[in-house]
């Protein structure tokens, strides 16, 4: 019964996915859908590209355990995707049509006005280093998932999960997935708002729950005694969310909007969509201590719990598929737009200068199929630790582009060799800091590593001034 729930989701989605393609006429159609996209499109894209399976096992078992006070990690994640909308969205749709950028690193090029193809390569090497890690981890979660809800072999579930996502991402490309995004999006709300609604209701009520929860011992405050306590964990917990600026797999939605104009209306959707999940997330983690029993056993599995308690078999199986939903609108997006920066920055720029549009298309999509295939290759040697996988690569992204992004949209004396060395420094301190002064130190890898690159951009961008002018 299970299975069939879940080859019945994987079919749908294919179907909707393959409904909705077109003949793509090059790779600016394929790669960003010749910037076309609505505000609802754009939206949900965007916000279903960043929202993985965290959001239904990590962060409900986070409140879980820790109290509400966890909750302001989502504060975080809400406070600066609105930001990301607010400062980058707008000006990163006007400046890369400007400069008819495909990618980020195409458009870092031609606006810091660098021939030397050191740009490219770095950008390259960096996404390709953080992205690989990102993808794998993400073909693991599937299997992981499919093995644990559906108690389907591994190798089947990776070996699913891959294959559900080839056929619509080869042949629709960029609309496509914001189509099939925009079904998962929605699929994923109504899942996860649905859970905690029904359980409040079964307990009793609000105000009786409330009560429950007094019992258990769960912390309900928002801040700690301690001010001093309070304040560092706030610093700390909200600090994740500085990684929203340097995702190509979320700025890139943003680059696909087809007015600027619109950029208003598509922030308002997707933050209201983001606030929705985050909160009912959090409504998981807390209801489910006194919904499941022994919940702090595996906190982990809350939600999967609470799912199966509320629901015959079948119909949860199907609800769980949210799970799975959450998981693939990410990784499709992150193959997509690993293929676009190896087939645009890459191949086009380094090896084949004249190549026609139809054969970009053709390589981009030979991509597609070699970055799966690597992904899926890494996946085959299980790993158990993907959560830490996942906050690796997010903090590289985070690092390598987050601080070139808002100066090279921003500010005006910064120049190539700045911003070869934020990228570099950005990268060097998230391939490092976790190794050595993680063991020292409670900070976060983000932190550090987005002020050392935003520090370097500025003073190499500075006292290169002259060179840079010269050149």
């Amino acid at each position: 019964m299970k299975i069939f729930a879940l080859f019945l989701y994987i079919i749908l989605l294919v179907t909707i996915g393959l409904a909705s393609c077109r003949k793509k006429r090059g790779a600016n159609d394929y790669l960003i859908g010749k910037r076309s996209l609505n505000s609802y499109l754009t939206a949900m894209s965007a916000h279903a590209s960043d929202m993985s399976h965290w959001l239904f096992l990590g962060l409900p078992a986070a409140i879980a355990t820790t109290g509400l006070f966890h909750a302001w990690f989502a504060f975080g994640l809400i406070l600066f995707m609105f930001l990301n909308w607010q400062l980058v969205a707008p000006k990163i749709r006007v400046q890369t049509e400007r400069y008819d950028s495909l990618t980020l690193s195409s458009f870092f090029e031609s606006r810091f006005s660098d021939t030397s193809g050191v740009m490219r390569l770095l950008t390259a090497f960096m996404s390709l280093i953080f992205y690989t890690i990102y993808i794998g981890s993400g073909i693991i979660g599937i299997g992981i998932l499919t093995n644990s809800l559906f108690n389907i072999p591994y190798l089947l579930g990776i070996s699913v999960g891959t294959l559900a996502i080839l056929p619509y991402l080869l042949i629709g490309g960029y609309t496509t997935l914001a189509r099939v995004d925009l079904f998962q999006a929605l699929f994923l709300l109504i899942v996860i708002v649905t859970i905690p609604l029904l359980c409040l209701k079964q307990l009793g009520g609000l105000a009786i729950t409330q009560h429950l929860l007094e019992t258990t011992g769960v912390s309900l405050q928002l801040f700690p005694k301690s001010p001093r306590e309070t304040l560092m964990a706030f610093f700390l917990l909200t600090s994740w969310g500085l990684g929203y600026f340097g995702q190509p797999h979320i700025v890139t939605k943003f680059m696909g909007i087809k007015h600027v104009s619109e950029v208003r209306r598509a922030k308002w959707i997707g933050m209201s969509w983001q606030t929705l999940i985050v909160i009912a997330a959090i409504a998981i983690g807390l209801i489910g201590v006194v919904f499941v029993p022994n919940s702090l056993e595996d906190p982990e599995k809350i939600f999967i719990k609470m799912t199966l308690l509320l629901f015959h078999p079948f119909i949860s199986a199907l609800m769980l598929c949210g799970v799975l939903a959450a998981t693939i609108s990410t990784i499709d997006s992150q193959i997509l737009v690993l293929a676009t920066i190896l087939s645009e920055d890459v191949y086009k720029k380094m090896i084949d200068k004249d190549i026609s549009d139809k054969g970009l298309l053709t390589v981009s999509r030979i991509c597609v199929c070699i970055i799966a295939a690597f992904a899926y290759f890494i996946a085959l040697f299980k790993v158990n630790t993907i959560y830490s996988l996942v906050s690796f690569a997010w903090n590289g992204l985070g690092c390598c582009f987050g601080p070139l992004l808002l100066f090279s949209l921003y500010g005006k004396k910064v120049n190539r060799y700045g911003a070869w060395g934020g990228i570099a420094i950005g990268g060097i301190t998230a391939l490092l800091w976790p190794v050595f002064a993680l063991q020292r130190t409670s900070i976060p890898t983000l932190l550090p590593g987005f002020a050392f690159s935003a520090l370097t951009i500025y003073s190499v961008s500075l006292l290169t001034q002259k060179r840079a002018v010269c050149s």
